[in-house]
């Protein structure tokens, strides 16, 4: 599994309508707007341009047309402020799911695949809270069969699953569960800007 692999060019586009601030399941998500969510690497003190309403909801169906063509969905959650932020993350994640289909589950296989992406949503978020000061946002994108989660933080070290792992020992567990569940998952920084967003992808199954 690779630990430091970038993201590859289009990994993550702007979210589509309705993918940040309340979600299609009421779950509250700072950031506002699609415009004042900063893509990874990207310094959160950005000035953001004031936009009309109607300037705005052309330029959301714009980016929901783009990402409905590419087959690909984003949505985005800010832990600014919020408590319980790994329940928040896997209520967030839910709500996604059954949003592209994932959920509610048709086999044990569909089933088993959907609670994967939810471990591995609390799995990155407490890491982020037990070594980073907690999350700061969280991104998780459908593409075709794929969905991609990404935690970002501020934190400067590095995730890596304790070798040799051994199950009756505490802790250390979180990174070894994504790195058996996952595809494949790394962490990005880019210099000159604190913290890092650890990603993992996920398979549907066959």
């Amino acid at each position: 599994m690779s630990t430091t692999r970038p993201f590859s060019p289009g990994d993550r586009g702007r979210e589509p309508s309705g993918a940040s601030g309340v979600s299609e399941g009421d779950v509250p998500a700072t950031g506002g707007s699609d415009e004042g969510a900063p893509a990874a690497g990207t310094p959160d003190g950005d000035a953001v341009p004031s936009v009309s309403p109607e300037a705005s909801e052309a330029s959301e169906a714009s980016e929901a047309s783009v990402q409905a063509a590419a087959g690909r969905q984003v949505r985005r959650l800010g832990f600014a402020g919020q408590s319980g932020v790994v329940p928040l993350a896997r209520d967030f994640a839910r709500q996604a799911l059954y949003a592209w289909g994932w959920l509610p589950a048709a086999t044990a296989d569909q089933r088993a695949a959907a609670e994967d992406v939810l471990l591995v949503v609390s799995e990155l978020v407490t890491n982020a809270c037990l070594h980073a000061e907690g999350p700061d946002e969280m991104w998780i994108a459908c593409d075709n069969k794929v969905i991609r989660i990404e935690v970002s933080d501020k934190g400067t070290g590095q995730p890596a699953p304790r070798t040799p792992h051994r199950a009756g020992r505490p802790g250390g567990h979180g990174m070894f569960i994504v790195q058996r569940l996952c595809l494949d998952w790394g962490v990005v920084r880019t210099p000159g800007v604190a913290g890092k967003t650890v990603w993992a992808e996920l398979g549907a199954p066959a």
